[in-house]
């Protein structure tokens, strides 16, 4: 059921340099050890963690995410792996990925009977999951949570998120300053599948800030994350709209699909917003021809943060450049925006669709 990775450092791709950089804070304190004549009190404090890239004891880490059908899937597993050869003390086993619940579910208490030093888990149901991720925190393996919650807090020692409300924001307010006072613009939405929390957040950010210019949506059709429903979902959108002056496309990877799709409409008299940051959706922006203006950025470099997370966890040890002697319970990715203005910047650390 496993695929055990290990062994020396090798190249990493952008992505997951970029990865490095979002982990790693620049250091304001410093971890020299305290002078002898300092206050006993400052002798008695917690010590300093030392730099987190250094060698510590051996640990086995589990890796369980849905399966890699799309782009940025494949993004967030490959990431995980190249960040686990990082570190010659993380033994990574891999579980073949599955958007079977009940044989994800399997997956993970595998890993509780095999005694793993820690579980980073990519859910593919976060409330399917949450009873088998709580009994593992129940065996003292600590589950770090990626991408899509649990139902509790509880379920989980670490979690790690992109800002699925905040991308929703950011592309509301792009479509916002570009399109002005057009109180009558007509705005089109194509979410992922729907009755995920995830799904949820990013409509209700972008709602919200729609409303701050007085715009509303007014055509929404889900897709479900692939290239071939997002085909299919804009089909729909645009015959029940005749005419729309802006699209925001929940997922770049259904974006393929999309652009399809208003490619044999024939139509141009809008501009749409992505989210995910792809390379191909990066490339439609930096060709200055496309209907595509503007991306969100999700991280699929989640899950490789959750890997580093997991290692410092399952050692014991504390994020360097954090007074806090424990690894934070929450961390919460930035939603930038990608635009023709810092295209240049982001398209490097893109994933292919």
């Amino acid at each position: 059921m496993f695929a055990s990775i290990k062994g020396p450092r090798k190249m990493l791709g952008a992505a997951a340099l970029l990865a490095t950089s979002a982990f790693m804070l620049t250091s304001c304190v410093s971890n020299s050890p305290a002078p002898s004549n300092e206050s006993s009190d400052a002798q008695n404090a917690p010590a300093a963690a030392g730099a987190n890239a250094e060698e510590g004891k051996k640990v086995t880490i589990g890796l369980s995410v849905p399966a890699a059908d799309h782009g940025f899937m494949a993004a967030m597993t490959d990431l995980a792996v190249e960040t686990a050869k990082d570190y010659p003390d993380v033994e990574l086993k891999v579980s073949e990925g599955t958007n079977d619940v009940s044989v994800q579910i399997s997956q993970v208490e595998t890993m509780i009977n095999d005694k793993v030093d820690a579980i980073v888990l990519l859910p593919f149901d976060g409330a399917a999951l949450t009873k088998v991720a709580q009994k593992a925190m129940d065996a003292g393996i600590p589950v770090i949570n990626v991408d899509r919650e649990f139902s509790t807090a509880q379920s989980s020692r670490v979690t790690v998120l992109g800002d699925n409300y905040g991308v929703g924001v950011s592309a509301g307010d792009f479509i916002c300053a570009e399109l002005g006072d057009k109180k009558d613009a007509k705005i089109g939405e194509i979410p992922g599948i729907d009755s995920l929390p995830l799904t949820q957040e990013r409509s209700e950010g972008f709602k919200d800030a729609l409303a701050k210019c007085g715009l509303e949506v007014s055509n929404r059709v889900p897709a479900e994350f692939t290239v071939e429903s997002g085909e299919r979902a804009a089909s729909n959108l645009l015959q029940a709209a005749p005419h729309l002056d802006a699209i925001w496309n929940h997922d770049d990877d259904q974006g393929v699909g999309v652009l399809a799709a208003i490619k044999a409409a024939d139509r141009s008299e809008f501009f749409m917003v992505g989210n995910g940051g792809s390379a191909n959706m990066m490339r439609e922006i930096q060709s200055g021809d496309s209907v595509v203006k503007a991306t969100t950025v999700y991280p699929a470099y989640q899950a490789a943060d959750g890997v580093r997370m997991a290692r410092l966890v399952a050692q014991e040890r504390s994020l360097e450049d954090l007074l806090d002697i424990e690894i934070p319970r929450k961390v919460v990715l930035y939603a930038a925006v990608v635009t023709k203005d810092n295209v240049e910047k982001y398209l490097p650390t893109a994933f292919e669709s």
